[in-house]
């Protein structure tokens, strides 16, 4: 099609927008019928399936999340699939409420099919953004309670 961005062109505009904190307008880089699989996710749902629950998912981020996010040392690598494009970057986080400033590394897998992420595999440091909000013994009591679960 022309006029379609290329997985490159969504993935750079996906990271842009989180850049500019701009959450309200990331679904509609997303298909209707979208997956997306946050890998290293701590606790909570790792599997997100459809544009309006990611569209909600957002949302939530937009308006509970004390941070800011800088992508940075961005390095998007074209696959021999022409769908699947793999990004690696760096955010500077800025932790609105500790002060905190720091970094935290980033992989994502994207499939994009007609201009539109159809599937994404995230693999983000979690774990970083859990400690520099101080919530380490909240997470901690929150695994040990699944474990219990399990």
């Amino acid at each position: 099609m022309p006029g379609t961005p290329s997985p490159r062109e969504v993935s750079e505009a996906l990271l842009l927008r989180i850049g500019e904190g701009r959450y309200a307008e990331l679904a509609e880089l997303y298909a209707e019928d979208v997956v997306v699989e946050t890998v290293f996710e701590p606790v909570g749902p790792r599997r997100f399936e459809g544009r309006a629950v990611v569209e909600e998912r957002f949302a939530q981020v937009a308006a509970a999340s004390p941070v800011e996010l800088t992508p940075r040392n961005v390095v998007i690598r074209e696959t021999d699939d022409p769908e699947v494009v793999v990004a690696e970057w760096d955010y500077t986080v800025h932790h609105r409420v500790t002060g905190r400033t720091f970094e935290a590394a980033n992989i994502q897998v994207l499939r994009v099919r007609d201009g539109l992420i159809v599937s994404s595999r995230d693999f983000h440091d979690h774990l970083a953004l859990v400690v520099a909000g101080g919530h380490l013994p909240q997470l901690v009591r929150a695994l040990e309670a699944g474990q219990q679960d399990g």
